[in-house]
C-alpha cells in the first residue's frame, strides 16, 4: 500500500479516519558554534555547541519530523517515557497524544526537560498528520497569518566590535528591519558596543537588547533609561530573571514608555505564561514552540495571550516557528536566532529564508517541508543511528 493511499484512507470517512503510530525514531546532533575561540556568550551563559534532539514519527508509510534544542538526555527521556505512551496511538489526533504524554510524565517532571521532550514529539506528530493529509502544516493549523515577521538575533557579548556590527548590519541589508544584541555580561563594555551598532544601523532600524536575566532590579532600571535615551532601544528582554515577575512589572511601570519589556522563552507549561500575564509583567510575551509543549501547547499559550490582549513573539527554532506562529492571533514576530538558523541549515533541507523581513512557510510541500540531510548530519551525531 502506498503512502498516498494510506493518507486518503485515513481521511476517507467513518471507520477509516485513523492512522496508528508505528514508532518514534530519536536522534541527537551537536553542532559546534562558530563564535570566537569556539564559544558564544550572553549575559549569563557561555556555550560551545547547540544540541538538536530530532524525532521522527512513523505512520502509514509517512514520517513526521520534530525537534527541540537542549541536552542530549532529552533523547533518552523520549525513548524511555514518551515513545511507549504514544506507540499505537492515532497519528491523526496529535492533541490526544499530547495529553497522553503529559499524563505519562506526571511523576517524572513536566516543566523543563519533560516539556521539551513532549514538544519535540508533538511537533513530529503534527508534521506527520499534515503529511498524511497532504497539507503544509500552516494550512492544517487555524492560521491567522501567511507569514511571520522576523528580527535578526545574535550579537553575542564575546563578539569583537567588527563582527558584532557586521552581523547586525548584515540582517538589515537583507531587509530585516529589527535586530537584537546581547548585553549585560560586561556592562562597562556595552556603551561602546551599542554606539557602534546604532551608528552603523542608522535611525531607521529598530534596535533590541537581551540581558538574559543578568541584572538586578535597580541595575535594570538604570540601563533601561540609558538604552532608550542614548540608543533608542525599543525592546529589553529579560532585564531581570523571568522567575521575577514583580521585577519585570517594576521595569514596565517605571521604565521608559517606548521601551518594551519581554520575557517568556523559558515558559514550559501553561501556568508559566499565566503567571507572567497575570502579574502584568511583560509588554510582549514570548514562547518557544520547542519548549512550551510543541504546537499543541503553543495554541494554548496563544489563546491565553489573546485573552490578556498581549502580543506573542516566537523564540527561535525558525523552521518550525514559521509554520506554528501563523496560528497565533496576536503574532508580533519571530527571533531569527543565529545559532538555530545555522544549525537548521546544516541539518535540514527545506528551511525557509527571510523575504522582505518575514518568513513565509512553503505552500507546495506537506508538513514542515523539511527533510534531514542525513549524510551531512552524521558528523554531528551524538545519539541514535542513521535510518536504513
Amino acid at each position: 500500500m502506498t503512502g498516498t493511499g494510506t493518507a486518503r484512507e485515513a481521511d476517507a470517512g467513518p471507520g477509516a479516519g485513523r492512522a496508528a503510530l508505528d514508532d518514534l525514531g530519536i536522534h541527537a546532533f551537536r553542532v559546534p558554534t562558530d563564535g570566537p575561540g569556539g564559544a558564544e556568550e550572553d549575559g549569563t551563559l557561555r556555550w560551545q555547541a547547540t544540541t538538536a534532539v530530532v524525532v521522527e514519527a512513523h505512520a502509514g508509510g509517512h514520517t513526521g519530523l520534530g525537534y527541540t534544542y537542549g541536552d542530549v538526555s532529552i533523547a533518552d527521556f523520549i525513548g524511555s517515557a514518551l515513545a511507549p505512551a504514544v506507540r499505537g496511538g492515532d497519528a491523526l489526533a496529535p492533541a490526544a497524544l499530547w495529553h497522553r504524554m503529559f499524563a505519562a510524565i506526571r511523576n517524572a517532571g513536566r516543566p523543563g526537560l519533560g516539556a521539551m521532550a513532549v514538544s519535540a514529539v508533538d511537533i513530529a506528530l503534527w508534521d506527520l498528520k499534515a503529511r498524511l493529509l497532504g497539507l503544509p502544516l500552516h494550512r492544517l493549523l487555524p492560521a491567522a497569518h501567511q507569514e511571520v515577521p522576523v528580527y535578526g538575533s545574535g550579537g553575542f557579548t564575546n563578539y569583537p566590535l567588527g563582527r558584532l556590527v557586521d552581523q547586525l548590519t548584515g540582517w538589515a541589508e537583507q531587509g530585516i528591519p529589527r535586530v537584537k544584541l546581547k548585553i549585560s555580561r560586561h556592562p562597562e563594555q556595552d556603551p561602546a558596543r551599542l554606539s557602534a551598532v546604532r551608528e552603523a544601523l542608522g535611525p531607521r532600524v529598530e534596535l533590541y537588547t537581551d540581558a538574559n536575566g543578568a541584572l538586578s532590579r535597580k541595575e535594570a532600571l538604570y540601563w533601561a533609561r540609558r538604552l532608550a535615551e542614548e540608543w533608542d532601544v525599543r525592546w529589553l528582554e529579560e532585564p531581570v530573571s523571568s522567575d521575577d515577575p514583580a521585577g519585570l512589572r517594576l521595569l514596565r511601570d517605571q521604565g521608559p514608555g517606548r521601551l518594551e519589556i519581554a520575557a517568556g522563552e523559558y515558559g514550559y507549561v501553561l501556568g508559566d505564561f499565566a503567571g507572567l500575564l497575570e502579574a502584568q509583567a511583560v509588554d510582549c510575551l514570548q514562547a518557544d514552540v520547542t519548549r512550551c509543549g510543541g504546537i499543541t501547547g503553543l495554541l494554548q499559550v496563544a489563546g491565553l495571550a489573546a485573552a490578556h490582549r498581549v502580543d506573542l513573539s516566537a523564540h527561535c527554532a525558525p523552521a518550525v516557528s514559521a509554520h506554528a506562529f501563523c496560528a497565533v492571533q496576536r503574532l508580533r514576530h519571530l527571533e531569527y536566532f543565529h545559532d538555530h538558523v545555522r544549525a537548521e541549515a546544516l541539518l535540514f533541507d527545506g528551511v525557509p529564508r527571510p523575504e522582505d523581513g518575514a518568513l513565509r512557510p512553503a505552500a507546495d510541500r506537506p508538513g514542515l517541508g523539511l527533510r534531514v540531510r542525513w549524510a551531512d548530519a552524521e558528523q554531528y551525531r551524538i545519539r541514535g543511528s542513521r535510518p536504513g
